[in-house]
């Protein structure tokens, strides 16, 4: 009788060290590859969003976010087969063809209107459940508030979102006018209970916008560090800088002038095309750090700044801790890795000088700032990274960039590359 409790108590005891290591490894934070800036035939894509998903998924994302401009996919819609066919550039099977390759006559709705076939785009709330797996796959419903200012395009992702947005346009600035659409998004968190985020939208599309209206914006904590589509101007030119110094001029102006937070950088695709065309998807994508794969716990770690932004290189760990930046990076055979460590010092110089910009520009005028903002602090090569701040920094960043050429670049000469987020800047 001993014996026989002796051996229930083992069993049980075992049962209990099982039980706890599986709610530890439950509670383990993971990597999940998403993308949050996506366009289908509800507003500018040329594909269904059935389509698209299904690609995100075979391609090992973990969560995708379709962002049409001002809509959510939560109405009824018709659209006409020839418009459908016409956004289509490149040649081969039409679209309406490989729809219903995948997914059958059964599921495509179609019917005849004043003598056009008409196509009925299917809401979320009906394709979700052909995609979603717990802990494998998830779409998180997003919306591209297409605001702006005169021909300026100002535009956001809401991520999160439950209730479509309208945008408010053509207020007394730029500045004005992403205040007051950021305020909808954050009123609707608030008042749902809900975790939401939105990002400033390529700021360079149509010289849109500078560092300045990205830094005096409180309201907003992240903008697009890299977006895959071939017209958002990422290099930049000789009188508007690029991303990269967009980002750090921002950011210092945030911490030296505003006393704020940074902004985080996200990598999106901004995809519109899916039949081999210029704006394709594949690009970019944040790898976010969260303990389940869940629209609430995503949004929660990115507000965190647990993530990364990416156009190809993975890292498999990234920390900041009591100044010490540490980085693993999953190298690739043959493939070199170079890691700027990019930051502003107290006490830099803040001397700018305005310089006249081309015609149609949204300013006449912009400001070039010196190279003390965002200076390179320390450039090492390798896949273990392990650098100290000397406390002097208002930031730090780091941009690790590869020899691997982007297999789909978005710009001339572009190789894999990945972005951390600012670091060091809490005192």
């Amino acid at each position: 009788m001993t014996h026989r409790f002796e051996w229930m108590r083992y069993i049980l005891l075992c049962l209990l060290v099982l039980g706890l290591l599986h709610t530890a490894n439950a509670q383990q934070p993971k990597w999940y590859k998403g993308n949050t800036h996506t366009h289908s035939l509800w507003s500018d894509g040329n594909d269904f969003p059935e389509m698209i998903t299904d690609w995100y998924k075979k391609k090992g994302y973990d969560f995708l976010a379709i962002s049409d401009h001002n809509v959510l996919q939560a109405k009824e819609v018709w659209m006409g087969v020839p418009a459908v066919e016409k956004r289509r550039k490149a040649l081969g099977k039409t679209t309406m063809d490989k729809y219903r390759a995948r997914f059958g006559d059964e599921w495509v709705t179609t019917r005849d209107k004043d003598g056009v076939t008409e196509v009925r785009l299917k809401k979320l709330e009906e394709y979700r459940p052909k995609f979603e797996e717990p802990g494998k796959f998830l779409i998180v419903q997003a919306e591209e508030i297409s605001a702006g200012l005169g021909k300026a395009p100002v535009h956001m992702n809401a991520v999160n979102l439950r209730e479509e947005i309208k945008p408010i346009k053509d207020l007394g600035s730029i500045q004005e006018v992403l205040r007051a659409n950021f305020k909808l998004v954050n009123e609707q968190s608030q008042r749902l209970g809900v975790p939401m985020f939105t990002h400033i939208n390529h700021p360079n599309f149509r010289w849109a916008f500078t560092a300045e209206d990205m830094a005096a914006v409180l309201e907003e904590n992240f903008w697009e560090i890299y977006n895959g589509h071939p017209g958002i101007n990422w290099l930049g030119d000789e009188t508007r800088v690029g991303h990269e110094k967009l980002w750090d001029i921002a950011n210092t102006l945030r911490i030296a002038q505003f006393k704020a937070p940074p902004l985080y950088g996200v990598g999106t695709d901004d995809s519109h095309h899916y039949h081999g065309e210029e704006s394709s998807p594949g690009r970019g994508w944040v790898m976010v750090r969260a303990a389940k794969l869940d629209a609430d716990e995503i949004v929660k770690a990115m507000k965190a700044g647990d993530f990364y932004a990416s156009s190809g290189v993975v890292l498999d760990d990234v920390s900041f801790t009591d100044g010490m930046l540490r980085i693993r990076i999953h190298a690739e055979p043959g493939v070199k890795y170079v890691t700027e460590i990019r930051g502003t010092l107290q006490g830099y110089d803040t001397a700018t000088r305005e310089v006249q910009t081309p015609t149609g520009d949204t300013y006449p005028t912009r400001k070039l700032y010196s190279d003390d903002v965002g200076k390179t602090l320390a450039t090492l090569e390798g896949a273990e990274i392990a650098w100290k701040a000397t406390g002097k920094e208002l930031y730090i960043r780091a941009s690790i960039v590869s020899s691997k050429p982007h297999p789909n670049p978005s710009f001339m000469g572009q190789t894999e590359t990945a972005w951390t987020q600012p670091m060091g800047w809490k005192k």
